[in-house]
């Protein structure tokens, strides 16, 4: 195996004074020891001071202008670290770190990485060369930083090397997410791509289509402009001027090309919004010459600089305009708030930064707070001396709450968040290894590790207690989501009225279009009993066609009625049928029509007999001559009829029924027939009621006619058993759904069928094939007979009693001659009753029987 090696010199410091570093461990800018090193990339001064014009030397220079937010991210990662060291999370195992200061250039940063990937507890700082890294121990486990996105690439590039895990903070760029090209780079933050799109959704809802872009001359600034102008393009918003400036202050032509671009701004003077993608520096130079040239604007910020407050503390800051900016999610800050609080305590060993801090807030002492980042940024470009004395301490405790109004709640959270997400990846390697030896594992271990289990398709991520979004539990999709990729943050809802899924589902699968099919079991059964009734019917035909002049078919009402009625209920099976199969507009208008028409007709006819019979044996003469005007069996047979027509056709015209998809199962689409108008189904079936409650009360009349030709008291029992099940029909109706919906009329319509044709038809087919001796004219006429003397004489007791009871009579027997006057006009209304049952069944009497003979037989 080929072995090179390359030592590590180390040119500069970032200490506080500007010599130069004279071992590699003066590079460090803040460490601790431990079990497991962590190393960390942070910007805490905002540039490097050249020696000349342009370097000569290979050797890095002073740094300059203390950043306080920066170093403020610096103390986020040593407090997250000992709050780990400090939690059960890695019992016995202590995590150590190596902060190094990137200055904000990108050699100090490749300086930086050089020393993570030197080879551990070597004597020398040397970096080997090998083709296979799997079982190399390097410097640190794994890097958090950098903040931009700049440096992250360069960085990013060396690790890859060696697979070493670098969770970035605050690095956005979109291309970072190419795992082919950054294998090892994880951030905390989302990229660029989604603030883009918020950007200019956000424009394109204010209405706002002519703007301007100021971005870095860096990969962050150009990948971000070019990702917004592919957004603000699908949102018709068009971009007036882009501007570039120089990424790095230590760039001279950085202050004319901010002047520039002021002039651009004036020059556009129609561009009144302005999106800004720069670091906090260009943006603090920008506006602070903006405000002297009386630059007003709504200037659209990025994450790099929306929150920050070097920006908000820049005197006379409002005169610049309005400021819309996007921010990532903040977490709980409570005990970091605590960790500034007590800063003071904190051992400043191996800690230049906070050396540093603590001699700049001494040299700014006599500053008032709002001044104080002004003064320790300016007091940074020159050489203090470091001297422990009691006024930098008491300086130190007095100015804490300066560093917690400095603080950004959103980098602070994203490192929180990053060092979390590492202490649960070694929490997990070292389950089954002893992590206390730092040869238990290698960095790119740990690229496989994660805080939680890979949540698989069909599952979602869902956030525990825990602020930390790396840790998560899995929970199945609910019905009708899915999810089709690994660790979805949320599932993915179905078209309710197209598709479902169940639980945990991949993907979604089609709705099935379901219906009463005809080789459904219960269709067939349902089917059946109507053909059976349709069969029976036909038989009853038959047998009232084969005794068409016996008493018991005349006294149905003839052939012709009884054809009508036997009809009606043929039409009533056969409609059954068009609540089967597959629904289509033309089923759904039919049936209820032919139902409802043919049952009309059917229950119109069966009045007209009802009608008759109480006709024939009422025997009080009102009633009876209202009677005879009422009978008028076709008139009110077709008058009946045609008015549930008209009530059809009004249905049919404007609220037709027509078929409908019922999507509100969770698996099926029910196919079914919508009635267009519950009020026209309802006035249908309303008025059948009614003509069968009519009908009801006329045969209820006439109950106590005689036992072998009493119809009166069948066609009571009939409508009774109408009544019984269309008023159960109504509620099961209504909470009914399904593809079985139609089965409950189609049983109901059975029921009500086979009741009203049984009762009227098959005590007569019972007569006719079982009792022919009761099915003959001299049986007939006995009967009568029979039937009228009875009834005469109850009638005769009874006018007798009436007329004693008026003449105030105190006799109890009454007269001979009153008596016969009772008898002779009782006999009198039977004998017309006779006679017209009579020529009804069409029974020879002999025309020269005298009226007193018939009323005497």
């Amino acid at each position: 195996m080929a072995l090179l090696i390359i030592p590590i010199t180390c040119f500069g410091s970032t200490l506080v004074t500007s010599q130069p570093c004279q071992t590699p461990d003066d590079f460090v800018a803040a460490t601790s020891p431990g079990h497991i090193m962590i190393g960390g990339l942070f910007a805490i001064h905002e540039k490097m001071l050249p020696s000349e014009d342009y370097p000569r030397r290979p050797e890095i220079q002073k740094c300059v202008g203390f950043e306080i937010s920066i170093f403020l991210q610096t103390l986020a990662m040593i407090h997250s670290i000992e709050m780990i060291n400090n939690s059960t999370l890695l019992s016995g195992v202590k995590l150590g770190y190596e902060i190094y200061d990137t200055c904000t250039e990108v050699t100090v940063a490749m300086a930086a990485t050089l020393r993570f990937l030197s080879k551990r507890n070597c004597s020398r700082e040397i970096v080997e060369f090998k083709c296979d890294y799997s079982s190399y121990m390097p410097r640190v486990k794994a890097v958090i930083g950098a903040g931009y996105s700049e440096i992250t690439m360069a960085v990013s590039r060396m690790l890859n090397l060696q697979l070493m895990p670098q969770v970035s903070y605050e690095s956005t760029a979109e291309i970072l997410s190419d795992k082919i090209r950054f294998p090892s780079f994880l951030r905390t933050v989302p990229s660029d791509f989604y603030q883009t799109k918020a950007m200019a959704h956000l424009i394109q809802k204010s209405g706002w289509n002519w703007i301007g872009i100021i971005a870095t001359d860096d990969d962050y600034g150009r990948l971000a402009l070019n990702t917004f102008a592919v957004q603000t393009a699908a949102n018709n918003v068009c971009i007036a001027f882009k501007e570039v400036l120089p990424a790095f202050l230590s760039d001279d032509t950085i202050e004319i090309r901010i002047n520039e671009t002021l002039e651009k701004i004036i020059a556009e003077a129609q561009v009144n919004v302005i999106v800004v993608f720069l670091r906090q520096f260009h943006v603090f130079n920008l506006f602070t010459k903006a405000i002297e040239r009386n630059i007003n604007k709504i200037w659209i910020a990025s994450d790099n600089w929306s929150m920050a407050t070097k920006i908000t503390t820049i005197p006379n800051v409002k005169r610049i305009g309005k400021v819309v900016g996007f921010t990532f999610r903040r977490g709980n800050m409570s005990s970091f708030h605590s960790f500034l609080q007590n800063l003071h305590m904190f051992p400043r060993d191996n800690n230049k930064p906070l050396n540093e801090y603590a001699m700049l807030l001494s040299a700014c002492a006599h500053v008032k707070d709002s001044d104080l980042s002004q003064c320790i940024s300016s007091r940074s470009r020159g050489t203090l001396a470091y001297t422990a004395n009691k006024d930098i301490e008491r300086n130190f405790s007095l100015r804490n709450d300066f560093l917690w109004d400095y603080t950004e709640p959103g980098p602070v959270h994203s490192i929180q968040l990053a060092v979390l997400a590492l202490g649960y990846a070694i929490r997990d390697l070292c389950q089954a290894r002893d992590c206390q030896n730092p040869n238990a594992f290698q960095p790119w271990e740990q690229i496989r590790s994660k805080c939680s289990k890979e949540c698989s398709p069909g599952q979602m991520k869902k956030t525990t207690r825990s602020q930390h979004i790396c840790c998560y539990e899995c929970v199945d999709c609910p019905e009708n989501h899915y999810s089709n990729q690994t660790d979805m943050d949320h599932c993915l809802l179905c078209n309710n009225e197209t598709h479902w899924a169940p639980v945990r589902s991949t993907r979604c699968f089609e709705k099935e279009v379901e219906y009463l099919n005809w080789n459904d079991s219960l269709a067939i059964l349902l089917l059946a009993l109507s053909l059976l009734g349709i069969i029976l019917v036909l038989a009853i035909g038959i047998i009232f066609t084969r005794n068409l002049n016996t008493p018991i078919v005349k006294s149905s009402g003839g052939l012709l009625v009884c054809y009508v009625i036997l009809l009606c209920h043929v039409l009533n099976f056969a409609s059954t049928g068009f609540f089967i199969g597959e629904p289509q507009d033309f089923t759904c208008k039919t049936r209820q029509t032919v139902f409802g028409v043919s049952f009309t007709l059917c229950i119109s006819c069966i009045l007209m007999k009802s009608l008759k019979i109480l006709l024939a044996f009422s025997f009080d003469p009102k009633l009876q001559n209202f009677l005879k005007c009422l009978y008028k069996p076709i008139p009110i047979i077709f008058t009946c009829t045609g008015i549930q027509v008209v009530i059809c056709t009004i249905w049919l015209i404007f609220a037709a029924p027509a078929v409908e998809e019922n999507v509100s199962l969770p698996r099926v689409i029910i196919l079914e027939c919508e009635e267009g108008s519950v009020l026209a189904f309802g006035t249908m079936l309303g008025y059948i009621a009614i003509l069968a409650f009519i009908c009801f009360i006329f045969a209820f009349k006439g109950r106590k006619l005689p036992e072998h030709y009493n119809e009166a008291k069948f066609i009571t029992f009939g409508m009774l058993i109408y009544f019984i099940a269309w008023i159960t029909f109504i509620p099961i109706y209504a909470t009914t759904f399904g593809k079985y919906l139609p089965a409950v009329e189609i049983i109901v319509i059975l029921i009500s069928n086979y009741g009203i044709l049984c009762c009227t038809f098959f005590p007569k087919c019972y007569i006719i094939l079982c009792k022919q001796e009761a099915n003959t004219k001299s049986a007939f006429l006995k009967m009568i007979y029979s039937y009228s003397s009875h009834t005469a004489s109850s009638l005769a007791i009874s006018h007798v009693s009436l007329d004693s009871t008026n003449s105030s009579i105190t006799t109890t027997n009454p007269s001979s001659s009153g008596k016969s006057a009772a008898w002779q006009e009782s006999k009198d209304l039977q004998a017309q009753a006779f006679a017209h049952i009579c020529r009804e069944n069409a029974i020879s009497v002999p025309k020269i029987l005298p009226r007193k003979r018939i009323s005497s037989i």
